[in-house]
């Protein structure tokens, strides 16, 4: 702070003080307040101006869905990448390679047989992700209303731009965790990112949670959503676990689930 000198206010300073409140309140916009957080304006930034974030509304559904599935597709490359990387896929490839080019003495057969072999993962994984969509519209997306909207300790909010939703987050008493709060379904449309929307959202899990007496929120994203770990460790979140989903095919391909967790007393201590 070279330079800076803090003095009393002078009669002299009124206008310059009058421009820098007008100039700092316009870098702000704020949503239409309530009692309640869930309904409550979220401060928002200046690089997301013109961005709402409200409770969910019946009509939203179809877009919610919509967000949640082409945000979810996103994730099949890296996910077969990841499925490259293990050491039993290569061993396979390896030796499916050596077989063919053993038996055939021709390298063509090889690659062929190879090739074949990485459009099927390529499928299979395509087809995961498809399972895990349809299972969660089924579980919960499909009924927002009554999965995030009945209770007190939930809510379901989505961000909306020009009057197109293009975010959405939710929360609710975490099962694997009891007493914590769980952040579910926080995502954006790739046209829409790196304007601190998911930024403004996880505050606004952050603080219906504090409200209500929860002492941390509690997350989990998959290994290979990595923009997501690092939005989730700049909000504050930290890792507490990383474990493999308990499914059969999660366990040969190693694709594990990371646990974040938001510890909201730790400013009060």
């Amino acid at each position: 702070m070279a330079g800076i000198t803090i003095r009393r206010f002078e009669e002299d300073d009124k206008e310059t003080v009058k421009e820098i409140f007008t100039m700092g309140m316009s870098e702000t916009q704020l949503c239409p307040s309530s009692s309640n957080s869930e309904d409550r304006a979220v401060p928002l930034t200046s690089a997301m101006a013109g961005i709402t974030i409200r409770r969910f509304e019946e009509d939203d559904k179809e877009t919610v869905k919509e967000i949640f599935t082409m945000g979810m597709s996103e994730h099949v490359p890296s996910s077969f990448m990841h499925l490259l990387k293990q050491p039993l896929t290569q061993m396979i490839l390896m030796v499916t390679f050596c077989a063919l080019l053993a038996s055939s003495k021709s390298v063509l057969l090889p690659v062929v047989g190879v090739t074949l072999l990485l459009a099927g993962a390529k499928q299979l994984v395509g087809y995961l992700f498809n399972s895990y969509i349809d299972t969660s519209l089924r579980k919960d997306l499909d009924h927002i209303q009554e999965t995030y909207l009945e209770n007190k300790d939930s809510c379901f909010w989505v961000a909306e731009s020009d009057g197109r939703v293009v975010a959405t987050v939710a929360c609710l008493p975490a099962e694997r965790e009891p007493g914590c709060m769980e952040l579910k379904r926080l995502s954006v449309r790739r046209t829409h990112r790196r304007m601190g929307i998911a930024k403004a959202l996880s505050r606004t899990v952050a603080d219906f949670s504090r409200e209500r007496g929860f002492p941390a929120v509690v997350l989990y994203t998959s290994v290979v959503q990595t923009d997501a770990q690092r939005l989730y460790e700049n909000v504050g979140y930290t890792r507490v676990r990383e474990f493999v989903i308990p499914e059969p095919i999660a366990k040969i391909t190693n694709f594990t689930l990371i646990e974040f967790k938001l510890d909201l007393l730790q400013g009060r201590k």
